[in-house]
């Protein structure tokens, strides 16, 4: 069977292929890579998304939430802060963590958006 979803015939636009070259140069595609390898894990992903439906949850709140330890969740919050994704704020004994910013919201936000565009359409 022939595979209908490549070019038959080679074909470059090398101004177009140097443009986009040069915007993937610049190492920002690391961190990208890295802020999206932390929302690949399930764990992490439940949190990122439990904190754009909750703004601010303490870190046995977010234990209950995820079904796992205290020190379990702290370590994926804590992943999760040193990537710019979560903050955090200390009151008394407990300890609070929020999304980093807007941002980091749209961007979990857009994804299930696009979820249930797919299952919408039956993709």
């Amino acid at each position: 069977m022939k595979e209908q979803d490549v070019c038959e015939v080679p074909c470059v636009d090398q101004t177009k292929v140097n443009r986009v070259g040069q915007h993937l140069e610049d190492g920002s595609i690391h961190e990208v890579s890295r802020l999206f390898k932390a929302l690949s894990d399930e764990t992490r992903l439940k949190i990122a998304y439990a904190l754009t439906i909750e703004e601010e949850l303490c870190v046995c709140d977010v234990a209950n939430i995820v079904g796992a330890t205290t020190a379990t969740a702290s370590h994926h919050l804590r992943h999760l802060k040193s990537l710019g994704l979560a903050k955090y704020r200390k009151e008394g004994k407990l300890v609070y963590y929020s999304l980093d910013d807007d941002h980091v919201k749209q961007l979990i936000m857009v994804a299930f958006e696009h979820l249930e565009d797919l299952n919408q359409r039956g993709s």
